[in-house]
């Protein structure tokens, strides 16, 4: 029984921050955000793109692009961010009710840039587990850009963090795009190096906190974090990679596409490296910035309007998160779909 990819769709706000944007609030030099951190522009939110309304957004446009009907859907699982229009709320169950899927029950996950992946492989073991489950959706938004403070040297390497939605939807004995087998990695070790310092039952917000900027995202021990986490990081990211693909019967000589995150162009280039890839097998998304776990998802759908990958392709998504995650799967592109 195969687990399939329907279609994809996404949501891009409109407003942008450049990079010259990004070199004046920092006061980093221009060619350093433009030519290590690899930012040409990465899109903001507007006024009214707030997160779940952006997964809403994705999701009706892979509804259209798919030709699903929402009632057809049998289970929702939102992907977005915990940041989000209200706090202590399901944002999967408001998702279900915008898009009429009334006959889905709906919950949230979390892995923070990792979810998408997550999500995936807790999907595909779902529908695998219960035949009731037919089809899935997986929806969300990110606008963790609110959180970056360009002045704050120690979040550098989150300056790239923007804003958008995106949404896939899975159904059960669909023979394309099938979905293959997945690797996750979490390390404890990290799991309070990168955090909003206030706002929670430690530290809870009040008025001084607000105005002296203590809610947006730190790192507790800039230093030790590098030291620790510079080599493992990669040494896990290609790990899940190939754990993913030789679980699928396959090797990292059968990647015919990478859907990478965004990160420094310094490491995308070595990823690729390490992996025999050339540039033309992947995208880097110099235009987007890092949404995230939208990543993988915006990486899809650049890669299929480009003519990027092409049915029998190996295609494996990739992303790390801060926590520490690393996860991988692979997809096996193309070849006929049945009718849903």
């Amino acid at each position: 029984m195969s687990i399939g990819i329907v279609s994809t769709g996404i949501y891009i706000p409109e407003a942008v921050m450049t990079a010259e944007d990004i070199a004046t609030q920092s006061n980093l030099p221009l060619e350093v955000v433009k030519y290590k951190m690899g930012i040409s522009k990465k899109p903001i939110p507007g006024r009214d793109d707030h997160t779940v309304a952006m997964g809403i957004w994705a999701a009706e446009k892979a509804l259209q692009k798919g030709n699903v009907d929402p009632k057809s859907i049998d289970l929702i699982i939102y992907i977005g961010e915990e940041h989000k229009e209200y706090p202590l709320w399901t944002a999967a169950i408001k998702i279900q009710e915008e898009l009429g899927a009334f006959h889905a029950w709906a919950f949230d996950v979390a892995l923070r840039c990792g979810t998408t992946i997550m999500a995936m492989k807790v999907a595909k073991s779902m529908m695998l587990a219960d035949p009731s489950i037919q089809t899935v959706l997986l929806a969300g938004g990110y606008r963790n850009s609110d959180f970056i403070d360009y002045t704050n040297e120690s979040t550098r390497f989150m300056f790239n963090l923007g804003a958008g939605g995106a949404a896939m939807i899975l159904k059960r004995n669909y023979d394309k795009n099938i979905l293959l087998e997945s690797d996750i990695i979490t390390d404890g070790s990290f799991s309070e190096d990168v955090l909003v310092p206030v706002g929670g039952t430690k530290q809870p917000l009040t008025t001084e906190l607000l105005e002296n900027g203590m809610y947006r995202l730190d790192v507790m021990d800039p230093q030790g974090m590098k030291a620790r986490l510079e080599q493992k990081s990669m040494d896990n990211f290609l790990k899940v990679i190939r754990n993913a693909l030789f679980k699928s019967g396959y090797s990292e000589k059968d990647i015919d596409y990478l859907a990478i995150l965004h990160m420094k162009k310094s490491a995308h280039d070595y990823v690729l490296g390490e992996l025999g890839l050339t540039k033309e097998q992947s995208i880097y998304l110099s235009d987007y910035g890092h949404i995230g776990q939208m990543d993988q998802i915006i990486s899809l759908e650049l890669a299929e309007k480009s003519e990027k990958i092409k049915s029998g392709d190996i295609v494996v998504l990739v992303s790390a998160g801060i926590g520490y995650a690393w996860g991988a799967i692979a997809v096996k592109w193309g070849t006929e779909g049945r009718k849903i």
